[in-house]
């Protein structure tokens, strides 16, 4: 009987050794690396990064960490969800803080006590608002205007990342009557994705959610997606920014600097971000 041959070690190396080539190459160029150092060096040398934000960003964050752990040896650990469950833990060890939108991480420079810095910001990628309806789009919902049809319940997240977003769509072409229209058909306002997506299975009787594109990417047997037509589309990003103790560690900035990387930008693509410009 013909025994299995075993892998070639030096082949199911290669693909690794070139990938971390490359980064190293891009972190170079960046200055972010000692001309001396080499990725695991680093690792060696380094904690893991604590990272910590909210749940929509977080499938493309966590992807884009295991890719930084596998091309760089440095482990990044992801903490996720609603801040109420995480900020008492950031304050006490987090590096690298990112949000879902400005005014998110704005708040979370207030919530951090002095340890994060607006100036140390980076705004990294765009989503846009839109629209998810039922499987099948049994209510025929085109895009925004169908929304302010009598009697279609509509689902909106009202804190979070989408403070006001759905006020800012309805006033975009300043008519308060499409304010009055979407209000009277709004029937739940959760305060953060994570309550509005559970309102979504409890309540099967609402026919249309305004969230990001990406909650839809990431949960695609829960709705369907339908664009939100310029011009009510909104837009709101995902930052991230190092802790004063994050500032201390240069594989934060190494961390930064992959997600603004073309690989990074590729990760973020795939979860449903705007690239473009990065």
């Amino acid at each position: 009987m013909t025994q299995p041959t075993s892998p070639n070690p030096s082949a199911t190396q290669a693909p690794d050794a070139g990938r971390r080539a490359l980064l190293r190459t891009s972190l170079l160029g960046a200055g972010l690396l000692l001309a001396s150092a080499t990725p695991l060096a680093l690792a060696d040398n380094a904690p893991s990064l604590k990272v910590y934000g909210p749940g929509g960003p977080a499938p493309a964050m966590k992807e884009a960490a295991t890719a930084f752990e596998k091309a760089t040896g440095i482990k990044v650990e992801v903490t996720a969800g609603p801040t109420p469950k995480w900020i008492d833990a950031a304050r006490a060890n987090a590096d690298l803080i990112y949000s879902g939108s400005e005014t998110m991480m704005s708040d979370f420079v207030t919530a951090m006590n002095g340890q994060l810095d607006s100036a140390d910001v980076t705004a990294l990628y765009l989503r846009p608002l839109s629209i998810l309806v039922r499987p099948g789009n049994p209510k025929h919902i085109t895009g925004f205007t169908d929304l302010l049809k009598p009697g279609i319940k509509v689902l909106v997240v009202n804190g979070a990342g989408q403070n006001g977003v759905w006020e800012d769509a309805a006033g975009r072409l300043g008519d308060i009557r499409t304010v009055r229209a979407l209000r009277k058909n709004i029937v739940a306002y959760p305060a953060n994705s994570a309550l509005a997506r559970q309102a979504w299975i409890d309540q099967p009787d609402i026919d249309a959610w305004l969230i990001w594109n990406i909650w839809q990417v990431s949960n695609p047997k829960l709705a369907e997606q339908v664009a939100v037509e310029e011009p009510y589309r909104i837009y709101r990003d995902t930052g991230i920014a190092p802790t004063t103790r994050g500032k201390q560690l240069p594989a934060s900035q190494q961390f930064i600097a992959f997600l603004q990387s073309p690989q990074g930008a590729a990760i973020f693509q795939r979860w449903g971000w705007m690239t473009n410009g990065a």
